[in-house]
C-alpha cells in the first residue's frame, strides 16, 4: 500500500512539474507563421477582461521571442476592466515590463460610467473617446486586429 501510494505521489509531482514547465516555456512558432506575421508590424486587441488583457501581454512576448517585427502593438480596453488599471492594482506592477513596448488605450465611456478619472489610472496608460472607434481607427490605419 505505502509503494501504491508512493507512486503516486511521485507520478503527481512529475505531472505538476511538466505542466508547469509547458505553461512557462517559450512557445515556438513555425516558419510559414513568422513569414505570414512579418507582413506586418501593426497590432491591435480589443479587450474587456483582464484574463485577455494579460494574455495579449503574454502574446507580444510571443511574437517578439520568435523573431517578429512589431513596430506598434496596441491594447485597448473597455469595461469593468478599466477599474483595475488603476493606480496600486496587481495589474500596474504586471503591466511594468510593457510600458515602454505597448500603448494600452481605455475607452472614455467606460471610464465616465465606472467613475474612473483619469488621475486614477497608472502611468503609460492612454484616454481615448471610444473603444469601438480607437480599434475602426487603427484598422483604418492597416493594423491586424483582434477582439476578446
Amino acid at each position: 500500500m505505502k509503494s501504491t501510494f508512493k507512486v503516486f505521489i511521485f507520478i503527481g509531482i512529475t505531472f505538476l512539474l511538466m505542466s508547469t514547465h509547458s505553461v512557462y516555456s517559450q512557445k515556438q512558432l513555425d516558419e510559414e507563421t513568422i513569414a505570414d506575421l512579418q507582413k506586418t508590424s501593426q497590432y491591435a486587441f480589443g479587450v474587456s477582461e483582464e484574463l485577455y488583457f494579460r494574455g495579449v501581454l503574454g502574446m507580444y512576448d510571443l511574437l517578439v521571442g520568435n523573431g517578429v517585427e512589431v513596430t506598434d502593438y496596441e491594447i485597448v480596453v473597455k469595461g469593468k476592466l478599466v477599474a483595475k488599471l488603476v493606480k496600486g492594482s496587481e495589474l500596474e506592477e504586471f503591466f511594468r515590463k510593457y510600458r515602454s513596448k505597448v500603448r494600452v488605450s481605455i475607452c472614455s465611456v467606460a471610464m465616465e460610467k465606472l467613475n474612473v478619472t483619469e488621475d486614477q489610472l497608472f502611468d503609460g496608460l492612454d484616454v481615448v473617446a471610444t473603444y469601438s472607434v480607437r480599434l475602426l481607427q487603427l484598422q483604418a490605419r492597416g493594423y491586424n486586429t483582434l477582439f476578446y
